[in-house]
């Protein structure tokens, strides 16, 4: 690793194999906590592709980063890896990711396949021997890049997508279908942007740079800063990454896990995967993924490899950790790991177990625990009336736990008139996308079409105590009626729906609760606490 420059906020930094240590005053705040950890991981051998990474102090004035900052450790990358950014023959494929010192998930972009152009696509062919892989990387880097760069509304391209696939999974189309689906999105670009997708990769680069700073200033990341008491100051680096491939077919594949259970405090791995995917899958919100049952099944050797690297993780950030890895032709890759959100049950859980397990020590634990009560650990569950439960209409994966109850919404818009009429309500949506998220904040509950569990915006329900639902099949939204539909029943905007998000179920009405506490819990934290009181004053011993 070395430094770009010798001015702390101008740093960019290469984290090549983990084998030279960070330059002196670098850390989470100059480059990033994703960066930092990334440096940590491959520190310790982990398996972390080759980045660089261009510091936080940039963010407040991206105008003044000029290529030449850069441009060597790029080179330097492009040496590393035998590869070069927009070569025809052995192009470099590159990932452009956020990364502020405070997690933040989900709320600043990434663009993921930058250096595939209309010369590079044979050399990636020729470079990778799969030309589905190609194409599919292509109209993925067209559609993201419209998206972030160009400003395009998404649905463009999910119309093209669907134009093309018909009843068919995305993941199912060949690569002359996907090539079909490429030259739509170009046509999509050129008609919303008014020019054509960039086929210069350096260019693409550049702007992706610049996309990614300008998501710092973005009104979802501004207001999860203020939810959070964040400093706006702070900004945001920037890490440039080689790709890898979960969309490569065959063991190939993409997904989110948590090292142990992030509503309950399981001590057990908590992931959702897609086999031939890649990572903006999982976490965007507009695909649902599976449990981890299907990985560990297909490749159980992939499981026990991630398995020990949640102990590992655990041991060496002293915490329950939220990781995104890539799977290319079974071959695995950690791409992030950060302090998991949890539910105030799960913090509790967490912190006595990792004490128990000596990862961390009790002045930890107990600042970890600071606060969590009775009344905080309060659990909610569906009253049985006669012996049983109410009838649920629908089916859906739990991303959060509790029970909610409220009028349905489908907007901030309406989440806040009826807020401010004094209801409890709960947002309806399509996909779980992190742009809700001041919906999100007015309302008890979420429920989506699709999504995942490790979702960013299931992610950020988890963190603001929401129950969160998502991956509801049986869900239909009706924007123009405003009218939702769930196992064949209609429900006007307004109406009253209860989510279960212990068992993962959907109730018309408002149903009765119980409230109890986990008292075994309660007792090992009285006990934690107890022990600090007891203690002798260390000044008087002295």
């Amino acid at each position: 690793m070395s430094a770009g420059t010798d001015h702390l906020h101008a740093r960019v930094v290469l984290l090549i194999q983990g084998d030279e240590p960070l330059p002196k005053h670098s850390g989470p705040e100059v480059l990033g906590a994703k960066a930092w950890n990334l440096a940590r991981m491959a520190a310790l051998g982990m398996p972390v592709p080759p980045a660089f990474v261009i510091g936080t102090g940039w963010c407040a004035d991206p105008a003044a980063l000029g290529e030449w900052h850069w441009r060597p450790a790029l080179e330097t990358l492009e040496k590393h890896c035998g590869l070069r950014l927009g070569d025809a023959r052995h192009p470099l494929l590159l990932s452009v990711r956020s990364g502020a010192p405070a997690s933040m998930p989900g709320m600043m972009e990434t663009l993921l396949n930058i250096g595939l152009t209309e010369s590079t696509l044979s050399g990636f062919v020729r470079v990778t021997g799969h030309p589905r892989l190609a194409w599919d990387a292509y109209r993925r880097l067209i559609a993201g890049y419209g998206e972030v760069v160009a400003g395009i509304d998404s649905a463009h391209f999910e119309a093209d997508l669907d134009a093309v696939r018909g009843d068919l999974d995305e993941r199912l189309l060949d690569f002359a279908a996907l090539r079909a689906l490429a030259g739509r999105h170009l046509e999509t670009y050129r008609r919303e942007a008014g020019e054509a997708f960039p086929q210069d990769a350096h260019a693409q680069l550049r702007q992706a740079i610049a996309a990614v700073f300008a998501s710092w200033r973005s009104d979802k990341a501004r207001t999860y800063r203020d939810l959070h008491g964040l400093d706006h100051g702070m900004g945001t680096a920037v890490t440039v990454q080689r790709m890898v491939f979960g969309n490569a077919g065959g063991l190939s594949g993409a997904g989110v896990g948590f090292t142990r259970d992030p509503s309950s405090g399981e001590p057990q791995p908590w992931v959702d995967f897609l086999f031939n995917a890649q990572g903006e899958d999982v976490v965007s919100g507009r695909r649902s993924a599976l449990g981890h049952g299907e990985l560990a099944s297909v490749a159980p050797s992939i499981w026990e490899d991630l398995v020990g690297i949640c102990g590992r993780l655990e041991q060496a950030f002293g915490d329950m950790q939220d990781f995104e890895f890539t799977v290319q032709d079974g071959r695995l890759f950690l791409l992030q790991a950060r302090a998991g959100k949890r539910t105030a049950l799960a913090a509790a859980r967490i912190a006595l177990d990792l004490l128990d397990e000596g990862v961390i020590d009790a002045a930890t634990a107990r600042e970890r625990t600071y606060g969590l009560d009775a009344r905080a650990l309060v659990q909610r569950r569906l009253a049985a009336i006669d012996g049983g439960g109410p009838e649920p209409l629908a089916q859906a994966s739990s991303a959060s736990s509790g029970i909610a109850s409220g009028e349905i919404v489908l907007d901030e818009t309406r989440a806040r008139a009826r807020r401010a009429a004094g209801a409890r309500v709960i947002l309806v949506r399509q996909d779980a996308e992190t742009r809700d998220i001041a919906a999100l904040d007015l309302a008890e509950g979420l429920l989506t079409h699709r999504g995942a569990r490790t979702s960013h915006a299931a992610v950020v329900a988890r963190q603001l105590g929401k129950v969160c639902l998502v991956g509801c099949e049986a869900l239909q939204i009706d924007a123009a009626e405003r009218v939702v539909r769930i196992g064949g029943r209609a429900l006007a905007e307004g109406e009253l729906l209860t989510l279960d998000g212990n068992q993962g179920v959907v109730h018309a009405g408002e149903v009765a609760v119980v409230e109890s506490v986990p008292g075994a819990l309660i007792a090992r934290l009285e006990v934690l606490h107890r022990s600090a009181q007891e203690q002798p004053d260390a000044s008087l011993a002295r």
